[in-house]
This record gives C-alpha cells, structure tokens and sequence, in this order.
C-alpha cells in the first residue's frame, strides 16, 4: 500500500508540471491503473529531456565517490606548492632589489650588525674571560661566553669570515656583578665571526587523511648559521690573578 501511494503521488506531481489542467482536478480520486496509462508515457518522455533536471529520479540518487575528493586535495596541493615557489621567488626578488640601508635596517631588526670581512693579519680571538652574556638573535636567546660557538637560524646580508656585532644585549654577568637590561643594554654589544652557512638535519613531515586515499611526504632542513664569539663588551672584566709559586719547606728531620 505504502508503494502505490507513494506511485500516485509521485505521477500527480510530475503531472503537475507538464499539464496545464488545474491541481484540484489531478488530485481527484481516479484509480491507479487509469493514471498509470494516462501518466506513463508523459513521465517517460519528461524524464528522457530532462535528465539533469532536479525533480528527476536519476537526479535524487546520484553518487558520489571518494576519488574526485582526492583530485579536489591534489590540486590544492599543487596551488599551495605552485604559491609557495612565487613567493620564494617573490622574495628573492625583494634581496635583490633592496638597498644596503634598507639591509641594515632588517639586520638590526634581527639583532646584529655587519662590520666587514675578517683579514688575516687581525686577532680577534682572544683567551677565556670569565664573563658570559644573553643575546637575543631573531626570536631566540642564547648564553654565549667569549670562545663559544653557537648555531642560529640563517642570517642575511652576511658571508662566511664577516665580523658581527650582536647589537640586541639582554644581561651581562661575571663574578663580582650582574648587569640586566630593560629589556637590552644600550652600551653593550657582543662581537661574532661567521664560520660556516649549514643545513639542520632533515626532518619529515607526514600528512594522511583516513579513508581518502591521501598521503603526503615532505622533507625539510633548516639552513643554519654558525657563530664563533670573540668579544664581550659592556662590563668590568676582572683582572686574571695569577698563582703565585710557594716554595715547600722541607721539614727537616732532626735525628735523635
């Protein structure tokens, strides 16, 4: 019973549709075998022109499957790539087009000054000194002392063998006192050499969506800077004592 009222009404309303005769006259009672001939023929021929049309039967159970969701993902996947290189290129552009006073106002943004190339009759390096320093470069903060050799993130505008000054001094500290700034000590300064532009080891980064069929693999290695600390400015060194020698008396044994 449930399938022959849903058959009628179903033929009423596509009937509906095409005819011009008013609804109350195709809602009056008829039997079902009459409508069924008077109906079939109209309906077949309704649906064979319109076959994309939404009040269709073939409309109402279209399927979708999971493989145009995973085209639509690659193809965002290949616009998220082909950005991703216009803007590296994009900026490579911006370096160049850049003046050296426009790049040295974004070293000091960072936190370091580019005096010169290192020459080779100069000694910068110099013995230990008991004394450390925090410096901020970029968004990291590191405890250097004179000799230590740190690794940042990679500076610009800046060769192997250059000379920095690491402008951005958050505290200075020896043994008799401790300087902190607020936030950075305006008259101290850290002087850097750069050793060496590396790579960080590599990292993978792995994206899958379950029951997508969607798997990604990237790699990726930091490009580093290596930083080798030769001077600190901006606070009283005290003075190396040296150990005086003591000579040991021997004690003399007094015999009986």
């Amino acid at each position: 019973m449930a399938n022959r009222r849903c058959f009628q009404t179903l033929t009423r309303y596509f009937h509906s549709i095409k005819s011009p005769t008013p609804l109350s006259q195709i809602l009056a009672p008829t039997s079902a075998h009459a409508l069924r001939q008077t109906l079939t023929p109209k309906l077949s021929h309704h649906i064979c022109e319109n076959k994309f049309n939404l009040y269709s039967p073939s409309a109402l159970f279209m399927r979708h499957f999971s493989s145009r969701d995973t085209d639509k993902d690659e193809d965002d996947d290949e616009d998220d790539e082909s950005e991703e290189e216009e803007e590296e290129s994009g900026s490579e552009n911006e370096r160049a087009v850049l003046s050296a006073e426009d790049k040295e106002y974004e070293a000091a943004e960072i936190g370091y000054k580019v005096i010169g190339p290192l020459q080779k009759p100069e000694r910068v390096f110099k013995p230990y000194e008991p004394v450390f320093a925090v410096v901020q470069i970029g968004s990291h903060q590191f405890k250097v002392s004179n000799g230590d050799s740190i690794y940042t993130e990679r500076l610009k505008y800046c060769d192997v063998n250059d000379k920095l000054i690491l402008n951005k001094v958050l505290m200075l500290g020896s043994k008799t006192q401790t300087v902190i700034g607020r936030p950075i000590l305006p008259d101290a300064a850290v002087h850097a050499v750069v050793e060496e532009h590396a790579l960080d080891a590599k990292v993978i980064i792995f994206k899958k969506k379950r029951r997508k069929n969607y798997r990604r693999t990237k790699g990726h290695r930091q490009e580093l800077t290596k930083l080798r600390i030769t001077d600190i400015q901006g606070i009283e060194k005290p003075e190396k004592i040296t150990p005086v020698k003591t000579e040991k008396k021997e004690k003399l044994a007094i015999g009986a």
